[in-house]
């Protein structure tokens, strides 16, 4: 086929519009049926939808419909490439030298625009999808921590697994699949129209059992590519869950991983390592399972579709080759019959050989949108009627029970107001961290009504105190912002819990719950309190790995630095008495006896 190169060119930009808006138009229709009639399409809609919303803002759809533009021209420049093997062929069998440079010229254009196209495509497609993942991951993350959904998921019937794989890996595995999947059906679908017609014009016909198959090459490739897709599919079913599973037993793993890692000195004293290394590897060998079983699937897959498409190789030549023997096409109407034919079933292809692909993303699909509904579920499961009330402890008709329902305490009702300080006491398993749970909303298997101060005014002090990530002054002003104009009160609160030898690290960026002994970081939880000023702490055995002196001290600062503060404690030791106005003491079979007592005296002002 001969072809005006300055025509083509200029040819390029109409249908490049045209097929934009006849693309995006039938694009927009397809998502929308798959939204409206298929599960995975209402998954996906269900997280991304809200990124696309036109309402808050253009940006995402106008950077997509550039990414359209782009794969359109990419399949724009493969035809004009078609037409140029064709010609440049053609002039080497014709001994034509002057074509054969001339078409050299064409090909510098040609490539100099595929090259430049390819760049700005890529840069296009990662901001697009760095920008997406970022969204995503801000989206999933406050989704999580909203109401407590990261702690209270665990009490539903079927916790989700894994969320941190979820957020760090599924999201960028969501985002990049959308995207290749996403671009390669539109540029499969556009290739196949524009070569279809290209195949349409090289084709001949063909006697088949004595009858005449006009265009016999276009039947020929559409029938072969599509038995071909059928028996993939049926091949390919079992990679979706097979690849479920995969993600949630690496993820099984890796946390084991984790967890020995974090809890490294209690196996070491222990000497369970055996233990440990059995768990390691019951889970590990569930993955290596898995793992031949997805390399079993795979082998029939893949060796299937590789089967094909070598076939798919030599059968263009097969049909051309009596007409170009006999003269009535030339070597570059074989050749570009070969790329035409090549290129259709690409496209007839993509969807089969996506397929393991495809299955991929369904099983994170599943993921992240079980995640996000399981987070709905957690932030919906039942709490204790918590307001907001300055300075006081008020609890009325308070019902505590464990998950199997059996009450641990039945109808609590107290009033404490600043300065006050409350005791709880009780036989093991009573409920007496529980009780606290319940006052700070967190546990589901209760019921009743807590006023009491809110955000920040509020500590939860536990026997294992939390240090977040980064400096030690970041430690000490948790929940609250730790910054430089802070040292001075920090290092003050540091000496009157004697760390006075960490009142000169405050900047060190360093695991400090690895560096510091339990002792050390409940002194430090101390030094929070005294730091936050809060008008009520909840101290669950907070002093527990410190003999009595230093509690004594310790509570002792509290109440001469904070008289104002109202204090709940859970604790064993009788010395604890001194420090509180009253006592409340639980039996864990729903009863409960609340008593006043006289602090010692100078303790309370």
């Amino acid at each position: 086929m001969d072809m005006n190169w300055h025509q083509a060119l200029q040819q390029s930009l109409s249908w490049l519009a045209i097929a934009t808006g006849i693309t995006f138009v039938c694009f927009t229709l397809a998502a929308w049926l798959a939204v409206r009639y298929t599960r995975w399409g209402r998954q996906f809609w269900h997280l991304a939808g809200p990124y696309f919303n036109l309402h808050r803002t253009w940006r995402p759809l106008l950077a997509f419909a550039l990414l359209l533009v782009l794969t359109l021209f990419a399949v724009r420049l493969n035809v004009l490439f078609s037409f140029w093997y064709n010609g440049f062929y053609s002039a080497l069998q014709g001994l034509d030298q002057t074509a054969f440079w001339y078409l050299l010229g064409v090909f510098a254009v040609l490539a100099t625009i595929h090259v430049v196209r390819a760049l700005f495509t890529f840069y296009v497609t990662q901001a697009f999808s760095i920008r997406w993942r970022v969204w995503l991951t801000e989206r999933l993350s406050a989704d999580w921590m909203r109401g407590d959904a990261y702690y209270r998921g665990q009490f539903l019937e079927e916790p989700v697994d894994n969320p941190d794989q979820r957020i760090e890996l599924d999201i960028n595995a969501f985002v990049t699949g959308s995207v290749s999947l996403a671009l390669g059906a539109v540029s499969a679908l556009m290739s196949l129209v524009a070569f279809t017609g290209i195949l349409w014009g090289l084709s001949a016909p063909l006697a088949v059992a004595g009858i005449e198959v006009p265009r016999a090459m276009v039947f020929a490739v559409y029938v072969y590519v599509l038995i071909a897709t059928w028996i993939a599919f049926r091949l390919g079913q079992p990679l979706i869950r097979l690849n479920f599973l995969n993600e949630k037993l690496t993820a099984n793993f890796r946390y084991a991983l984790m967890r020995l890692r974090e809890n490294a000195e209690n196996i070491a004293f222990y000497q369970g390592a055996q233990v440990e290394r059995g768990t390691l590897l019951g889970r590990f060998f569930a993955l290596i399972g898995n793992a031949w079983g997805l390399v079993y699937r795979n082998l029939k897959f893949s060796g299937f579709n590789l089967g094909i498409s070598q076939v798919a190789v030599v059968f263009p030549f097969i049909l051309q080759a009596p007409r170009f023997f006999s003269g009535a096409i030339k070597l570059g109407d074989v050749m570009q019959t070969s790329q035409a034919f090549g290129q259709v079933q690409d496209s007839l292809s993509f969807f089969r050989e996506s397929y393991d692909t495809f299955a991929s993303y369904r099983a994170t699909l599943d993921r992240l949108t079980g995640f996000l509904d399981a987070n709905e579920q957690a932030a919906a499961l039942p709490q204790v009627d918590c307001h907001e009330l300055p300075g006081a402890l008020v609890i009325n008709g308070l019902q505590v029970r464990r998950p199997d329902g059996h009450a641990l305490i039945d109808g609590l009702g107290l009033h404490l107001h600043s300065g006050q300080a409350l005791l709880i006491k009780g036989p093991s398993g009573s409920g007496k961290t529980t009780l606290l749970r319940a006052l700070a909303g967190l546990w589901p298997h209760a019921d009743g009504s807590v006023r009491r101060p809110l955000g920040h005014q509020a500590l939860f002090l536990s026997q294992r105190p939390y240090l977040p990530l980064g400096d030690l002054r970041t430690a000490i002003a948790y929940p609250a912002d730790g910054l430089p104009a802070d040292d001075a009160r920090m290092q003050q609160a540091l000496r009157q819990v004697n760390l006075a030898h960490l009142a000169e690290r405050l900047g060190e960026q360093r695991d400090w719950s690895r560096i510091l002994s339990v002792g050390e970081q409940q002194r430090l939880a101390f030094a929070r309190v005294l730091f936050n000023q809060p008008q009520i702490v909840f101290l669950d055995e907070s002093t527990s790995a410190m003999d009595e002196g230093l509690e004594h001290a310790l509570y002792a600062l509290l109440r001469s630095e904070m008289p104002h503060t109202l204090l709940v404690s859970v604790g064993h030791r009788s010395t604890l008495a001194g420090f509180h106005t009253h006592r409340l003491e639980v039996d864990g079979q729903g009863g409960w006896k609340l008593l006043e007592q006289a602090p010692a005296e100078g303790v309370l002002a």
